[in-house]
């Protein structure tokens, strides 16, 4: 018995210390991260700003304390992100500061959506209007990365190099016959005949008449690469298609030389002499002083404080009505009406980056936000998407600015009740009960629909569809017929999009806050952010609480969480939805 006490005790012991010593050393971590966060940096004269291209493009940054550990703890790669916020405002910083000489694109692999690096490369253009180099450098580019690297001053790639250039290709992930192996049906009813967020549900390839919308916005999108490089770089649209038709990325790296496509093949030992050039610096032993993209977000705020306030409303992701990730419409309702009743904000922007979701939800934020536009001017910012239930939170705005390649419209709702009563008969699992009513047990999820219910659903979708379409023709100042002519749940290019009326102005973030200034006659005045970002304490909270699941799971199985994702997301859909297809994937 004392062996048996003395060796719990020892362990309970052991236990303590352990646990005491973690503790300990995370608070060291912790401490030197706050620590760190807390530097401001201070410019040397000739300083170039070094924007590493890698990791995915979000629309704000935000510090996610244990994403990296658990990663690196299950020997995964570290999922890297990049906020568009930090690096569109790094580069005004740069462009305002007169230590800063120029701009060096340190190759990667940068993944976002063609919009948002359309909006880093537009910020580029205007930094270089001051006199300032831009050169960029990788040791192969991808497809995105050499449409934004071709800005540049100077393009250089590795001798052994890749650049890509071979067009844009869609695809979409269906499901069906998984669904059909677990003897799930899913119980559509819908309204447009270009609504084709629930192909992948009930169908194993595109619909027509998807196909053909598809095929329009994905040459839209495309011919404005092509336009933009073509400008940047001096070279005919036409021989650009004719690179791409060769795969350049399987091409000798001297071909993208010879095409112009880059500058030079240099190793990275180089490019110090090369950026020297550019900083016409006369020093023999020239070293450049890079400053990373951190430390560029650490610079001192020499803006002066203003009583007048322009609001941005952040709102990126999937519409749902009380929980998520993305845009959980009882919090951003929140926020907006806190947002009307400050009287310090004068002009709002509502920065807008969704393919949409719930329809309900939808309603919501809309409704907060016609309340909101009666005491101050509203401008919508569109990103990348802001297409179906994305489209409705839009179109109240008085005005609406979108980047060409931004993927709108998609005006049109769908109801999905899955019946899950095959799965049930693999499992064995039966049902019986009473009612006292013939629809008492409506919606169910263990039989299909009867004709008379399915009728009742149908309508309330039209229903809802007719509302979405008013909600459209108020806001733009059309006509019911005039949004269905250009409806049916049919995508657009903002550039296309502000063809037929949906969208007033082609510009980035930057070009709505300057028309929120303008409506509402402001001289002088601070950009102010909503909803406020979290601060690391909560965000490490959370890391240890709900989101350690998907952490976990994301680390797990690596570039097949999507797919593991795409399945969870289906069994979740129910109710009616203002959603895009948002498994289609652009490459």
């Amino acid at each position: 018995m004392k062996q048996f006490l003395k060796f719990t005790l020892a362990t309970i012991t052991g236990i303590f210390i352990t646990s005491l010593l973690c503790i300990l050393i995370l608070l060291g971590i912790l401490g030197a991260i706050a620590s760190s966060s807390e530097t401001k940096t201070v410019l040397k004269p000739n300083s170039i700003y070094e924007l590493e291209l890698e990791g995915t493009l979000v629309d704000r940054s935000e510090d996610d304390p244990f994403s990296g550990a658990i990663a690196e703890a299950l020997g995964q790669q570290v999922e890297k992100t990049i906020g568009l916020d930090d690096v569109l405002s790094n580069i005004k910083k740069a462009k305002n500061d007169d230590n800063i000489v120029g701009i060096y694109l340190k190759g990667g692999n940068l993944m976002g959506g063609i919009a948002s690096i359309k909006e880093i490369r537009d910020a580029l253009l205007d930094f270089k209007k001051t006199g300032k180099f831009v050169v960029a450098y990788a040791d192969s580019y991808t497809q995105r990365d050499y449409y934004l690297a071709s800005v540049a001053n100077k393009i250089l790639v590795n001798p052994l190099g890749i650049v890509e250039l071979k067009g844009l290709a869609a695809k979409t992930m269906f499901i069906k016959n998984t669904l059909d192996k677990l003897g799930i049906e899913m119980q559509i009813v819908k309204v447009g005949t270009f609504k084709s967020a629930v192909e992948p549900l009930i169908d194993t390839k595109m619909s027509d008449a998807n196909k053909l919308q598809v095929t329009v916005f994905m040459n839209s999108i495309w011919g404005n690469i092509l336009k933009d490089i073509s400008t940047s770089r001096n070279i005919p649209v036409d021989s650009l298609n004719k690179y791409a038709d060769e795969m350049m990325m399987f091409q000798p790296t001297e071909k993208s030389k010879q095409y112009a496509l880059v500058d030079s093949l240099v190793y990275s030992d180089q490019i110090d002499g090369i950026l020297k050039v550019y900083a016409k610096s006369t020093e023999k032993d020239f070293k450049p002083v890079f400053v990373s993209h951190n430390a560029m977000r650490n610079l001192e705020d020499n803006s002066k404080y203003d009583k007048n306030k322009v609001a941005i409303i952040y709102a990126v992701g999937d519409i749902t009505d009380s929980e998520g990730d993305g845009i959980v419409a009882k919090d951003l309702v929140e926020t907006i009406n806190e947002v009307a009743k400050d009287s310090a904000v004068k002009s709002v922007v509502f920065r807008v980056n969704s393919g949409g979701g719930s329809a309900y939800a939808s309603e919501q934020i809309w409704h907060a936000l016609s309340m909101l536009k009666e005491k101050k001017p509203l401008i919508v910012s569109m990103g990348d998407y802001a297409a179906s239930g994305g489209y409705y939170i839009s179109c109240i705005a008085d005005k609406i600015v979108a980047q060409p390649n931004t993927i709108t419209g998609s005006i049109g709702i769908f109801g999905v009740i899955p019946n899950f009563k095959g799965f049930h008969e693999k499992i064995g699992v039966t049902f019986d009960g009473v009612k006292t009513n013939k629809m008492s047990d409506v919606p169910s999820l263990s039989r299909s629909f009867t004709p008379e219910e399915r009728g009742l659903v149908q309508n309330y979708v039209s229903r809802g569809y007719e509302l979405f379409v008013k909600r459209c023709a108020d806001g733009r100042k059309m006509t019911p017929e005039q949004i269905k002519a250009v409806a049916e749940g049919r995508v657009w290019t903002g550039e296309d999009a502000m063809k037929i009326g949906l969208v007033d102005k082609m510009g980035d973030l930057s070009d709505a806050v300057a028309l929120a200034v303008q409506k509402a006659k402001l001289k002088s005045y601070n950009v102010s952010e909503y909803p406020e970002k979290e601060t690391f304490e909560s965000k490490l909270m959370k890391s240890l609480s709900k989101d350690m699941e998907s952490k976990f799971m994301k680390a797990q199985l690596g570039e097949q969480y999507g797919m593991f994702k795409q399945v969870q997301d289906a069994s979740k859909l129910n109710g009616i939805q203002a959603r895009m297809d948002y498994n289609l994937i652009i490459e």
